[in-house]
């Protein structure tokens, strides 16, 4: 198996039927670590270095859900669909136990397969996400249209404003971040349609205007819930919201940051996971 991320092979399993994308790093052996991504993501959007981090220790498994990037399928409009694809390619691979990493909508799914299936999650990262019906997260068609005419109008990345703060330090760490991605040249994985874009924009927006004041009270695996103290796209409140309604939580809150906290500080962010996961 690969030892770095960046080098890593596309591999392909069937999925219901259809071909699903990912891609695996570090050792065989123990409870492997499945990555949910975000909005708009491929496999190519990870962080390197978190996934190079992670793997040292343990075997990662990042994956396209139905329909992204080079997966075939159609993308469900529900995080509740979304979670039962996530399920069905977990099991496809065998897994009886996993630890969940979810980052924004990686996390609201994270969250709902860890309440259908509590047998199979052992631990929770829900990084820059929030519960269903969460303050603001019901806007994000606003605040992705305001950044991309910001990104437009300055010639810059819309992750600088949709993942970092406005500040020197958390747009210096933004080219970085932007940096690290350029860096698989070779066998790059599928761009994201409209159409998946779409669906994922619906799912979000029904989250955030759902309550259910129960999920969260449910989830009984150890959750770690981390976030920047300026995230726009799921406000900071929510990851406070939610590491108030789990049982059994931490909370991580890096300061001068935004959606993009874990990027911004991805060192910092995989020791915390280290120690969260193995403690």
């Amino acid at each position: 198996m690969s030892t770095s991320y960046k080098s890593s092979e596309n591999k392909k399993i069937k999925v219901k039927g259809q071909s699903f994308v990912y891609r695996e790093v570090g050792p065989k052996g123990g409870i492997p670590i499945i990555m949910l991504h975000h909005l708009t993501a491929v496999l190519d959007d990870w962080d390197p270095t978190i996934i190079d981090g992670l793997a040292k220790n343990h075997h990662v498994i990042a994956f396209d859900n139905a329909g992204v990037g080079s997966s075939e399928g159609k993308t469900p409009d529900s995080v509740a669909e979304m979670a039962k694809d996530a399920e069905a390619f977990i099991d496809s691979l065998g897994l009886k136990k996993v630890d969940l990493l979810g980052y924004s909508l990686g996390g609201f799914i994270a969250q709902v397969i860890a309440e259908n299936r509590p047998e199979l999650v052992r631990r929770l990262i829900l990084a820059g996400t929030g519960p269903s019906g969460g303050e603001g997260i019901s806007n994000i068609g606003a605040v992705l249209q305001n950044s991309f005419q910001k990104a437009e109008t300055e010639q810059k990345h819309p992750k600088h404003f949709l993942f970092f703060s406005p500040s020197q330090t958390s747009q210096k760490a933004a080219d970085a971040f932007l940096e690290r991605l350029e860096e698989r040249t070779a066998d790059l994985d599928g761009a994201v349609s409209n159409e998946t874009i779409q669906a994922q924009v619906t799912a979000i927006t029904v989250w955030g205007s759902s309550p259910q004041a129960s999920r969260a009270t449910v989830i009984k695996q150890p959750a770690l819930v981390v976030n920047g103290d300026e995230d726009i796209m799921v406000p900071t409140i929510n990851s406070v919201s939610l590491f108030e309604k789990l049982p059994n939580a931490k909370l991580s809150i890096f300061p001068d940051a935004g959606h993009g906290a874990i990027f911004q500080y991805n060192n910092e962010f995989v020791g915390q996971v280290l120690r969260f996961l193995e403690n």
